[in-house]
């Protein structure tokens, strides 16, 4: 029995090792197959096609930075800033995208085999990223329409900023209060936009109520004394006040100022206390509310009190830019 059972396992023992014996003598062959694959590139030839790579990145970085230096010379008034740095970056990917293809020919790799496989990477990228695509496509309209720069205050889409940089997918600013805002170049595509920078000068108008009783040919010139003390206010164009209607407690009058636009808030506080303290010494009254509260106890014991309010005048003072 015991030898029926050595006879069973003594051929599978030996069909066991032999299979191992095979496999193992396939990893040796494939290994030393790699290695002597990875030993055929490290020829003589290859070598001086590494140092040639090596020299041709060289020149190119050379040629790039001769580039940025000559676009830095370049003045502002002829080339704003914004477009120095979209040409640097087109320059940038550009030489990038020589260099490699350089060097991809130079080790004898199959161009149109990577140009095959980019097309279809390029569809399957398009379906799965059509948000960011719509970004490209609309950022290459905000660049080229040049209605921004890099440190005009613009609003869009209910934000408020500087701007910091204008890239493919989207711009960048920084509110008033510091905060970084990233907004999609769709949003600004398909948003109104407004720049208070994009003009060198803006106009203020402020309206200010008069009480009816004012002598309205006084308030004018008044009114009129306003800009000579606010510093930033211009004097080309001029400054001019006109009267804009009948109100239910007073007189409308509006004042316009123009101004630099880095000077919107000096200006609108100067204005304001212009107006203020002008009106106070010519002793012109500017309508406010005014309430009038009445008791009356009733003229019974259990009558509750009552009260009436009257509303005698009413203000209407307020600014707009434009």
């Amino acid at each position: 029995m015991e030898e029926t059972i050595e006879q069973t396992l003594q051929p599978a023992s030996e069909t066991f090792g032999s299979a191992i014996s095979e496999a193992g003598g396939q990893i040796v062959k494939q290994t030393s197959s790699l290695f002597t694959w990875i030993k055929g590139y490290f020829t003589w030839g290859n070598l001086f096609k590494v140092l040639g790579a090596l020299v041709v990145v060289l020149a190119v970085w050379i040629i790039y930075k001769i580039i940025l230096r000559a676009l830095k010379r370049v003045p502002e008034e002829k080339v704003s800033l914004q477009r120095q740095l979209i040409i640097q970056k087109l320059i940038k990917y550009l030489l990038y995208f020589l260099v490699a293809m350089y060097i991809l020919g130079l080790f004898g790799i199959e161009l149109s085999a990577i140009w095959g496989a980019a097309g279809i990477a390029g569809v399957a990228i398009g379906f799965a990223a059509q948000t960011s695509v719509s970004n490209i496509i609309s950022g290459i309209f905000v660049i080229t329409e040049g209605a921004l720069k890099i440190g005009d205050t613009i609003i869009v889409d209910g934000v408020t900023g500087i701007i910091d940089s204008i890239n493919l997918l989207s711009i960048r600013v920084h509110t008033f209060d510091n905060q970084m805002v990233r907004i999609p170049n769709s949003t600004v595509i398909n948003s109104n936009l407004i720049n208070n920078s994009y003009h060198k000068m803006r106009r203020l108008t402020v309206s200010v109520d008069v009480a009816y009783d004012t002598d309205l040919e006084m308030a004018l010139e008044t009114l009129k004394k306003v800009p000579s003390l606010c510093p930033t206010v211009l004097a080309d164009p001029a400054p001019n006040a006109w009267f804009d209607g009948f109100g239910d407690s007073g007189i409308h009058m509006t004042l316009a100022v123009w101004f630099e636009p880095v000077n919107f808030i000096d200006t609108k506080n100067a204005v304001y206390i212009g107006i203020k303290k002008v009106f106070d010494e010519a002793k012109i009254e500017i309508p406010f509310n005014q309430i009038d509260v009445n008791f009356d106890d009733g003229k019974t014991p259990l009558a509750a009190p009552k009260a009436t309010t009257k509303v005698t005048t009413k203000s209407k003072t307020k600014a707009a830019a434009k």
